[in-house]
């Protein structure tokens, strides 16, 4: 199976959980969000997921084509940005986390963001 499509099929249901649970359940999020924002060893623990995910990612797929797969290859290097700035600057993320969350609209237009990144990636890795 190419790459593209392996990692389509996890990240799309995965966006589609997550994005759907954002519209749904908003304020169990927030307060989820909000308990993870305050402990910095959970953000740089975080951080090292995402640093390895990320890696994964790129490692197996760094295609710079203009294409749908493009979406795959950002993910991953933003992965690896986001993971690195987590376990450097935890107390930063914490600051600009809190007023993502604070935020209800931001909140709701990100879970409308993962939604359609999701069904993107799920369409490309189960239906074509």
């Amino acid at each position: 199976m190419e790459p593209s499509i392996l990692i389509a099929k996890l990240m799309g249901p995965s966006l589609l959980v997550a994005g759907a649970g954002m519209l749904l359940n908003t304020q169990g999020y927030r307060d989820m969000a909000k308990e993870y924002l305050k402990n910095d060893a959970l953000i740089y623990f975080a951080g090292i997921l995402v640093l390895v995910t990320g890696l994964a990612v790129v490692n197996a797929h760094n295609r710079w084509v203009l294409d749908w797969t493009l979406i795959i290859t950002v993910f991953g290097w933003l992965g690896i940005i986001g993971g690195i700035f987590r376990m450097v600057y935890p107390k930063l993320v914490a600051r600009i986390g809190s007023r993502f969350v604070d935020n209800l609209g931001t909140m709701r237009g990100g879970g409308v963001v993962m939604i359609a990144v999701g069904a993107v990636l799920a369409y490309f890795g189960y239906a074509v």
